[in-house]
């Protein structure tokens, strides 16, 4: 496992992770969301969806990886959409993230 699914997993054990549809529309609508992350594998509605709040809300949103790693890597079955609640473990994730080489990226 690379070094931002492993952080994502870090920042789930502390509580600072929530996962569902719902759940991460009402974190982005109250401003808790501080990075939303999208697996690349969700539907074309969803992404747009999880686009037009983001950008709407000025929330980061990240699409990568597959609905199975990212959850494996927060210890749940599939998860299509996070959201990082926590600044400092929003930015420790970005940050991984823009350093990640283009072939972590493949599937």
């Amino acid at each position: 496992m690379n070094k931002t699914l492993s952080r994502l997993g870090l920042a789930m054990r502390a509580g600072k992770v929530v996962t569902g549809d719902e759940v991460v529309l009402k974190t982005i609508r109250s401003s808790e969301a501080k990075l939303v992350i999208l697996a690349g594998d969700a539907s074309p509605n969803t992404q747009k969806k999880f686009r037009d709040k983001c950008g709407t809300y000025k929330i980061p949103l990240v699409i990568g990886y597959d609905r199975e790693s990212l959850g494996t890597s927060i210890g749940k079955p599939h998860r299509v959409v996070l959201a990082i609640t926590d600044q400092g473990f929003a930015k420790m994730i970005s940050d991984s993230m823009e350093t990640m080489s283009e072939v972590e990226y493949i599937d």
